[in-house]
């Protein structure tokens, strides 16, 4: 049965630095990884970014290939002879062509970021016998986009679950974060400079700096659905 459990976690932290910018991302894989109880062998890893999950695994494995198309990030990531990297979308079919069958994708904090989700998860089924996902939901942000009034490009928790239960036998946590900052400019800069924005400016510069100076509260709100499974025997 899926764990419906629901938790919040709050940081005082300034957002200075790319260390502290990611201070969100970085918990999500800690509890990602933490989550995987079956030690695989064979690991693939979808947005590996400079190797957050890679450096949270602290088990023996065969192969390990991660994909991400910023090549700036790959070039970051750890190398050694059983890693492998590939600058591509992890949305492109080809990607699964030349991937071998894996034990489990890992994708933590890129998923919510596809064009076609569903396209992409029933690829992962045929490819992986396992997986573990941490994916922003439209709780991220809640109250700019109710300030606002603009609607929230992610997933709701609800149908991503909907969906991950016909491919794959779950359990799951939501979680929701607050991350503390100590002005409304730091807040915003944040925004900018984490990537969970998505990088599509909705608002003008008069209406972001309206925003700015009317935010009420002194942290900004992150929702995240992690989920666990196996994939379903047909």
């Amino acid at each position: 049965m899926p764990d419906k459990s629901y938790h919040t976690d709050e940081f005082s932290k300034r957002a200075q630095s790319y260390q502290e910018t990611n201070i969100i991302q970085k918990q999500v894989v800690k509890k990602l990884i933490k989550g995987i109880k079956s030690n695989p062998k064979n690991i693939l890893d979808l947005g590996c970014g400079e190797g957050a999950v890679f450096k949270e695994i602290d088990w023996k494995f065969n192969s390990f290939i991660g994909v991400d198309k910023a090549e700036n990030m790959c070039k970051l990531h750890p190398y050694h002879d059983n890693i492998t990297l590939l600058h591509t979308d992890f949305e492109d079919p080809a990607l699964f062509k030349r991937v071998k069958q894996t034990d489990i994708t890992i994708a933590a904090s890129s998923l919510q970021w596809a064009k076609d989700l569903e396209s992409t998860i029933m690829m992962i089924a045929k490819h992986s016998d396992e997986i573990a996902f941490a994916i922003f939901c439209d709780g991220t942000f809640k109250s700019i986009y109710e300030i606002t009034k603009l609607p929230s490009f992610l997933p709701y928790h609800d149908n991503l679950i909907t969906l991950l239960s016909k491919h794959f036998d779950i359990h799951h946590d939501r979680k929701e974060y607050k991350l503390e900052f100590e002005d409304n400019l730091s807040k915003f800069r944040y925004i900018k400079d984490s990537g969970v924005s998505g990088g599509n400016r909705q608002l003008s510069y008069h209406d972001t700096k309206k925003l700015i100076a009317a935010y009420p509260h002194s942290y900004l709100e992150f929702e995240v659905l992690f989920v666990w499974g196996k994939v379903k025997k047909v």
